[in-house]
C-alpha cells in the first residue's frame, strides 16, 4: 500500500467531525487548511453560478486560480460536483 492510498484510508476510517479537525490540527498547518478552505469557497461559489470575476474579487485571488476549479465542476462526473449538487441543488448549475 502506498503512503498516499494509507492517508486516504486514515481520512475515511476519521468519522468524527471533531477527530477530523484535531487530525487537520496536526497535520496541516494554518496556511494549509486556509488554502483548503479558500479551495472549497471557490468551488461552492462557482457551483452557484457566481461570476469568475466576482469570484475572484471577493477571494482577492487571480482568475487563473478559479481554472481549476472551474474545468472540475465542468466534468459531470466531478464529485466534488456530486457533493455540491446535494447542498446547492436548487442554485444554477455550471
Amino acid at each position: 500500500m502506498s503512503d498516499y492510498d494509507d492517508l486516504i484510508k486514515i481520512f475515511c476510517e476519521t468519522k468524527d467531525p471533531k477527530m477530523m479537525e484535531k487530525l487537520f490540527n496536526e497535520m496541516f498547518t494554518d496556511k494549509e487548511q486556509q488554502d483548503f478552505l479558500l479551495r472549497w469557497d471557490l468551488l461552492k461559489d462557482l457551483y452557484q453560478g457566481i461570476p469568475q470575476r466576482e469570484i475572484a474579487s471577493k477571494h482577492k485571488i487571480s482568475l487563473c486560480k478559479i481554472t481549476r476549479g472551474s474545468k472540475i465542476l465542468k466534468n459531470k462526473d466531478s464529485y466534488v460536483r456530486t457533493l455540491l449538487s446535494k447542498r446547492y441543488d436548487d442554485h444554477i448549475h455550471v
